[in-house]
């Protein structure tokens, strides 16, 4: 959570003392000294600017503890975007995920801190790409995973989330769906099929069987072959490794990790289940798969637990993503976001579906 007492300082002085209280496990002090008279610029900012800042779980420490008025996961984000009075949107996170933002809120200014802030799954696939599966799978539902662009989503019937995917499919198909078109992480899908009881299809514009691997009466989703670049680097043998090390540890993995890794998992869900799970569950010690500030951010917020430290992968967009560069687009009304009012009224609807879905 956001720490309120950094936000609330009223000097630079006071806003280090805070921050090194609650981060200085995680964060070495010379690097808070940096960057706490950023953080209290940025407070003091956003007030005068009536702005809001979200804050993805995936943030680094000194800036997730100290400025976001709000943190979550993609799904947690949306509906605080959706809701708010603010003028200004910042939105710490990558490019998706302003857009959504800007989606459900097209009067407001939505700024992204970095020019460029990707996402290797979202960059899987464009709008065309969705018109040839609909097309190929004609009839089909097309879910896709709000970590896309809004080309994708404007060709989408109801986004979802990590949080309530497997609750999306479902919905679809107890309405009598039985094949739906389910975008774009290929292990997403995978770990979907196994919670829903369905068969995974690979379509011929993949070079898959398409049509022809759909049994009548058989549940099916229609996968692309996206992937996240940092969850598909954890294997097997990393979880295998670290219980030969910790044979106690609970292992939690993120559902964007390949099926093999969430089948050897303890627990799997999106970042805020994982972050309510070490923070609910008692467990001698945890090991978390998935962009690993999250889990310096888990320690920070838990110190009483020990989460080993195994891991070194960090997302490379959301790394981009900084506490000058947010100052910056504070003072400079920077990287705002822009996206065509149509492609806004036809995202907007996928996105109110996936909302009205909890």
């Amino acid at each position: 959570m956001p720490d309120q007492a950094i936000q609330d300082a009223t000097s630079v002085d006071e806003t280090l003392a805070r921050m090194k209280k609650k981060l200085s496990e995680v964060v070495p002090d010379f690097e808070l000294e940096a960057k706490a008279q950023i953080a209290f610029e940025i407070n003091r900012l956003k007030r005068e600017r009536n702005a809001i800042i979200l804050g993805h779980n995936y943030m680094e420490p000194a800036l997730f503890h100290s400025v976001p008025d709000f943190v979550g996961d993609s799904l947690g984000l949306a509906r605080i975007s959706a809701e708010t009075d603010a003028d200004i949107i910042i939105f710490c996170g990558v490019k998706f995920m302003a857009e959504t933002a800007k989606i459900l809120n097209p009067s407001k200014t939505v700024l992204l801190p970095a020019k460029e802030a990707g996402c290797s799954l979202a960059a899987s696939m464009d709008g065309d790409d969705v018109r040839k599966l609909k097309a190929e799978f004609p009839g089909a539902p097309v879910v896709t995973y709000v970590n896309c662009y809004a080309d994708v989503k404007a060709e989408t019937d109801i986004c979802c989330t990590s949080s309530n995917a497997s609750k999306v499919a479902q919905h679809l198909f107890d309405e009598g769906h039985e094949t739906i078109i389910f975008l774009p992480d290929e292990y997403l899908t995978q770990n979907v099929a196994a919670d829903v009881g369905a068969e995974v299809v690979y379509p011929k514009l993949l070079g898959g069987p398409g049509k022809d691997a759909i049994k009548p009466g058989q549940k099916s989703l229609v996968t692309w072959n996206g992937t996240c670049e940092v969850h598909e680097q954890f294997t097997p043998r990393d979880i295998e490794a670290a219980r030969e090390q910790f044979p106690d540890v609970v292992v939690l993995a993120h559902p964007e990790c390949k099926r093999e890794v969430v089948e050897k998992a303890d627990f799997a869900g999106s970042t805020s289940a994982i972050i309510n799970y070490v923070r609910d569950v008692d467990a001698p010690r945890y090991m978390i798969l998935t962009e690993c500030s999250m889990g310096d951010n888990i320690i920070a917020e838990n110190p009483h637990r020990e989460v080993i430290r195994m891991c070194s992968i960090r997302c490379p967009h959301m790394n981009q993503i900084t506490l000058e560069d947010t100052l910056d687009a504070l003072i400079h009304t920077r990287y705002e976001i822009e996206l065509p009012q149509e492609m806004i009224e036809r995202g907007r609807a996928s996105l109110d579906r996936m909302l009205e879905i909890h």
